[in-house]
């Protein structure tokens, strides 16, 4: 047995809870209610990041500052294990704290955890803002881009900052995508005798020296000229750069469709291209990942930077050939074959590992793969459609239809 995986010998765990995991706020020993104050006067050992363990000095049991990764402090506390053992952690420890990590490793009915008010819930009071009808995410330890999707017009967000750089870099990408009259409030240190609060516009930020604990109150401001990512499938090609390798915008729409995402799935993109259909289906769900296989560097290169652009951060992009790089990958929900269905071991490979109730689509432009697309058509059944799509173009002075080519489609579902 792991010894960082005790759930597996659940009958030998602590007849009560043993571990107590309080949420500590800037003002320390003062915010804490009578019952987290004893659990931390009458643990053994007390666990927590140096500036918690400052926040509620003096203390008088042996103490234990988080090393670096945080992980490797479990080991101690999992050595305690039936002793009273206190954690200290930020505000709420479930809400983007220690506590789900521990929880994965301890039996909750060994855990009693006395939180405090979240970062959000204190930044919601402060701007008077109803907490529900925020979006609230966190940049701590993430990509900033992973916030673009929520950048929507007339949004309230509230961000949990990585440092005090993250302000200024949130206000250029905010700047950026044309919605510089987005006011920030950042909100330094609540709830203690540190606390700061101000504002400005995205466009000209100037605020200096930020505290490295902040938390951003974003309101939203989108001129129809901003670049919003929409909620619909099917965004402008011209969001996405390309060497021409694209699924077009229709048919991209109609390819999610058949892929029916769902919340938390993991998706092959076999040849991936410029990436379009991996960041819709990422852009779905904020769950949803995608392995995007491209054996071309500079395509692959291309589709991480539209994947960035978009604030699809589910998308990881891997360089090589299918079928071989298609080995020891951990098995998908879904895939889509954009390129190289017609060669041999791809489809096998696919199917081989996509999982019972699993979608897989192939799109296909040639008449040999669309010969494929029949056989397997006729081997394992499933849907099969052709796609015709005509645009509007210009013809001199006047306007005419212009077709592309057709696209033959198959989706078919794993028994």
């Amino acid at each position: 047995m792991n010894a960082l995986s005790p759930k597996a010998d659940v009958e030998s765990s602590a007849a009560r809870p043993w571990l107590a995991i309080v949420g500590v706020g800037e003002d320390g020993r003062a915010g804490l209610s009578p019952a987290a104050l004893r659990a931390l006067e009458t643990a053994t050992l007390v666990v927590g990041g140096a500036r918690h363990l400052a926040l509620v000095a003096p203390i008088a049991a042996p103490t234990l500052a988080w090393p670096s990764p945080i992980a490797d402090g479990y080991g101690a506390i999992l050595a305690r294990r039936g002793e009273a053992v206190c954690v200290l952690a930020t505000g709420d420890p479930f809400n983007h704290g220690v506590g789900a990590e521990l929880a994965r490793l301890i039996p909750a009915d060994e855990i009693v955890c006395h939180p405090g008010p979240s970062a959000f819930t204190l930044a919601a009071a402060r701007m008077g803002w109803s907490l529900p009808e925020c979006a609230c995410v966190s940049l701590h330890g993430r990509a900033l881009e992973r916030i673009i999707p929520l950048l929507q017009p007339g949004a309230r967000l509230l961000a949990l900052s990585w440092d005090g750089t993250t302000p200024a870099r949130l206000a250029a990408l905010l700047d950026e995508r044309g919605m510089g009259g987005s006011k920030l409030t950042v909100l330094e240190a609540m709830g203690g005798p540190r606390e700061r609060v101000r504002t400005a516009d995205a466009a000209g930020f100037a605020l200096g020296d930020v505290d490295p604990l902040n938390t951003i109150a974003l309101q939203v401001e989108a001129p129809l000229t901003a670049r919003v990512v929409t909620l619909a499938p099917g965004l402008d090609d011209a969001w996405f750069a390309n060497d021409g390798q694209l699924t077009k915008s229709e048919m991209r729409a109609m390819t999610l469709a058949a892929l029916a995402p769902r919340a938390g799935e993991l998706l092959w993109d076999v040849g991936a291209g410029a990436g379009s259909v991996a960041i819709e289906w990422c852009l779905s769900h904020p769950r949803n990942r995608c392995l995007a296989i491209e054996e071309r560097a500079e395509r692959a290169e291309r589709a991480r930077g539209n994947a960035l652009q978009l604030g699809a951060v589910g998308v990881e992009v891997r360089v090589g050939q299918a079928p071989g790089a298609l080995a020891d990958l951990p098995p998908p929900d879904a895939v889509f074959i954009g390129g190289g269905a017609h060669e041999a071991g791809v489809f096998e490979a696919c199917w081989g590992a996509l999982k019972p109730g699993g979608r897989l689509v192939i799109n296909a432009v040639t008449l040999e793969t669309e010969a494929r697309l029949a056989a397997l058509h006729g081997a394992y059944g499933g849907l099969m459609r052709r796609i015709a799509l005509s645009r509007l173009e210009r013809v001199g002075s006047m306007h005419g239809w212009r077709a592309a080519m057709p696209v033959t489609q198959w989706l078919v579902t794993k028994p």
